[in-house]
């Protein structure tokens, strides 16, 4: 077993990239890495190594957020959508804007693994393979169901 620096260091930012995929707020995707790797420490234990590490980490993650949602009466829906950064208010980036919650209106839409999917595909620029060990899938799962559901996406006119 790695040491923990180690493993921190090597897996914070799929871990972070993951649960903002998950969040859609980088604050509480943060918050809730740090806590995986603190839950990670004194569950070390339990790691049996009968799956990468990083898939380890995000199961983790993954029931944190869960968690989190469970405490807060949190449910994800349209209104949620994360807000740009940005303040400027240019044309250009009032339709970019419309155009990014639009897609995630869309996407809502769609069933709760293929939403995942494209989520990790486009938002954590995950490979499908990483996406497939995340998701305990195959590569071509992960593939075939990004795919599909993008088709879904321009369908819907996008």
């Amino acid at each position: 077993m790695q040491d923990m620096e180690q493993v921190y260091k090597q897996y914070f930012e799929t871990v972070n990239k993951y649960l903002f995929c998950l969040t859609h707020d980088s604050n509480i995707s943060e918050e809730l890495t740090q806590e995986t790797f603190y839950k990670a420490i004194k569950k070390i234990d339990t790691y049996k190594g009968d799956c990468k590490i990083s898939v380890w980490l995000c199961q983790i993650g993954k029931n944190l957020w869960y968690d989190y949602c469970r405490k807060n009466r949190k449910v994800v829906n349209e209104d949620e959508i994360p807000e740009m950064l940005s303040i400027d208010t240019t044309e250009e980036q009032v339709v970019a804007r419309e155009e990014k919650i639009l897609l995630y209106q869309k996407m809502q839409k769609l069933d709760k693994e293929t939403r995942e999917v494209i989520y990790l595909r486009i938002t954590g620029e995950l490979s499908f393979k990483e996406i497939a060990t995340i998701l305990n899938k195959t590569e071509n799962w992960a593939r075939v169901t990004f795919y599909r559901g993008k088709n879904k996406l321009k369908e819907s006119g996008l």
